[in-house]
C-alpha cells in the first residue's frame, strides 16, 4: 500500500448531520402530534444544530479558509441560542448593519492586495468590476498570473479557456448580491476558497487527468450572491 496515497475524504459529513437534525425534527412533531411530547419547548434549542454543522465545518476545514463558514455558524448558532434562552436581549436582526462592516472590511483586504507584484504582461492579470450592470472579460495569455473580480448587483462573465498557467495563478472574487461566472480550460484543477455568507459557490469543472501542473485558486467572499466556475 502506498504511504503517501491519500487518506479517506471527508465528504458529505454536513449533510449527513442535517440529515439527521431533519429526521430528528420529524420524529419530534409526530411524537408531539400524539400527545407524547412537547415540541414547542424542545424546538428553542435548535440552534444547537447550527452549532453543531459550524463544528463540523471547522473539522473539515483544518489547514485551509474554508474553516471562515464554520466559524461563522458557530457564531450565529450561539448568539440564537442565547437568545432564545433569553439570556442576552439584541436579536440579530438589529445587528444587521454588521453585514457593512464585513463588506467594508472585505473591501479594505482586498485594497490591500493591491499591492501586489503584477505582471508586466497586462493581459496576465484580469481586473473586472461589476456594480448594477454586467461585465464580461477574457483573456488568452500564455503565461496568466491571476485578477480580481467584484460584482455588486450584477454580475461578471470570464472566460479563460484560452489562457495557460505556468504553475499556479489566483484570482480574488467578491460577490454580494451578485454572480461571477468563471470559465477555465479542461486541464486547470480548481482550488476553491471561497467564503459564502448566505451566498453559494459552486466549482462544476471536471478533474484533470494526469497529474495538475495547472493550477487556479479562486479566493474570497460570496455574500447573499453566487460563485460558479466549470469548463
Amino acid at each position: 500500500m502506498d504511504a503517501s496515497a491519500p487518506g479517506p475524504r471527508r465528504h458529505g459529513s454536513p449533510q449527513l448531520l442535517l440529515g439527521m437534525i431533519v429526521i430528528a425534527v420529524g420524529v419530534l412533531f409526530t411524537l408531539d402530534n400524539l400527545g407524547l411530547g412537547d415540541a414547542e419547548s424542545l424546538l428553542r434549542y435548535w440552534p444547537v444544530g447550527l452549532i453543531a454543522i459550524g463544528l463540523v465545518k471547522v473539522w473539515q476545514s483544518r489547514g485551509t479558509t474554508g474553516g471562515v463558514g464554520g466559524f461563522l455558524f458557530i457564531v450565529a448558532g450561539l448568539w440564537l441560542l442565547a437568545d432564545a434562552l433569553e439570556i442576552v436581549e439584541v436579536s440579530l436582526r438589529r445587528l444587521w448593519p454588521l453585514v457593512l462592516v464585513l463588506v467594508g472590511a472585505s473591501l479594505v483586504w482586498r485594497g490591500t492586495q493591491e499591492g501586489r507584484a503584477r505582471p508586466a504582461d497586462s493581459s496576465a492579470w484580469l481586473s473586472a468590476v461589476a456594480i448594477l450592470g454586467g461585465v464580461t472579460r477574457g483573456t488568452n495569455s500564455p503565461a496568466f498570473r491571476g485578477g480580481d473580480l467584484t460584482a455588486v448587483l450584477g454580475g461578471c462573465e470570464i472566460d479563460l479557456r484560452q489562457a495557460s498557467i505556468d504553475g499556479e495563478a489566483l484570482i480574488d472574487v467578491f460577490a454580494l448580491w451578485g454572480g461571477i461566472d468563471l470559465r477555465v480550460p479542461e486541464d486547470w484543477t480548481v482550488v476553491g476558497r471561497v467564503v459564502p455568507l448566505l451566498g453559494g459557490y459552486e466549482d462544476k469543472t471536471r478533474p484533470p487527468k494526469g497529474a495538475a501542473a495547472h493550477t487556479l485558486v479562486v479566493r474570497g467572499f460570496a455574500i447573499m450572491g453566487g460563485i460558479e466556475v466549470k469548463n
